[in-house]
């Protein structure tokens, strides 16, 4: 049996008789904070095994990356990828074709969760259009041949058994479709 702390007790019930929005500024002031964004990644259905995935050049230049960004105050996650997914690559898919990865959700140990998705489009008849400014190219790469990753997004792969992060054998939580 667990002992309670008798301060701690006393803690709680002062905590929970306070108004609803002291407490939720206690908590804020108490809990660390995370910066939250939204992933894509996008495998073409065409492709052979292992299979092509769509990454991103950007101006930061330290490697390719996936579609992602930040979510905006109050918008939902799967919202937030195929938002980013079409302001990154000109695709916009409908939500029910975006489906959360296993895991879902990737906390980062410097601050910051992503929240990641999945989708399959055919690559021949999908057509991809970048900005130039805050993305310079897309392009569909061979899983077993990617090119120079950020950083961040080889250690995101890792976590589906893909790129140069990934444990030799592994292989991504998701059978292609």
């Amino acid at each position: 049996m667990a002992r309670r702390s008798p301060t701690r007790a006393i803690g709680y019930k002062v905590f929970y008789r306070l108004p609803i929005g002291v407490r939720r500024q206690l908590v804020r002031l108490a809990v660390p904070k995370y910066i939250v964004g939204a992933v894509t990644l996008v495998r073409d259905t065409e492709a052979a095994e292992p299979g092509r995935l769509l990454l991103l050049r950007q101006p930061s230049g330290k490697g390719w990356t996936l579609p992602a960004g930040l979510l905006q105050r109050r918008e939902a996650p799967l919202v937030g990828a195929a938002r980013e997914l079409h302001e990154e690559t000109g695709i916009d898919l409908p939500l029910e074709e975006l489906q959360p990865a296993v895991p879902n959700a990737v906390v980062h140990a410097k601050g910051w969760v992503d929240m990641v998705f999945e989708a399959r489009v055919p690559a021949s008849t999908t057509e991809l259009v970048v900005d130039g400014a805050e993305v310079y190219e897309a392009a569909w790469h061979p899983l077993d041949d990617l090119p120079r990753l950020s950083t961040a997004t080889a250690r995101l792969l890792a976590h589906y058994g893909m790129g140069p992060l990934a444990e030799p054998g592994s292989t991504s939580t998701r059978p292609p479709a």
